[in-house]
């Protein structure tokens, strides 16, 4: 079995939906390495009795904490229960966090219903190799 290491996240109006996804799949939650920005990880900590690396709030520079472990390497999934219809001082620091995300190739879940299908993946917990894209060559790129 792979141990995988999740990152949740999610934006005020999305705490409580987020908390009882993390209550339906704690069970898997238990074998994963779990991180968390700083207001959502403490929730999830009092209310789903889970272990979490809570880092910085997002606004106070958790959604960088984060987007700096999926640069190295160290985030396999990244559930992120956001708020489309509420505009964000912070939608630049989502939008870097969501471009990381698909610059390391990692599955990303925005809503419930992707981070059910992530979950129940018989990939959650088996060994995947993810491939990288190569961006070597991005400064040549004609914009």
């Amino acid at each position: 079995m792979s141990i995988k290491s999740i990152a949740l996240i999610a934006h005020d109006n999305r705490k409580k939906e987020l908390v009882e996804w993390v209550k339906q799949y704690k069970e898997s939650m238990l074998k994963c390495e779990v991180f968390a920005t700083g207001t959502t990880g403490k929730l999830l900590a009092a209310e789903a009795n889970l272990e979490v690396k809570a880092l910085q709030s997002g606004p106070l520079g958790g959604d960088q904490q984060i987007g700096a472990l999926i640069a190295e390497n160290r985030i396999d999934m990244l559930i992120f229960f956001w708020d489309p219809l509420e505009p964000l001082p912070h939608d630049q620091d989502i939008k870097a966090l969501l471009r990381l995300a698909v610059v390391w190739n990692i599955p990303v879940a925005c809503n419930r219903a992707t981070a059910d299908f992530l979950f129940t993946s018989p990939l959650l917990f088996s060994t995947y190799e993810r491939t990288h894209p190569d961006f070597t060559d991005y400064r040549n790129r004609k914009i």
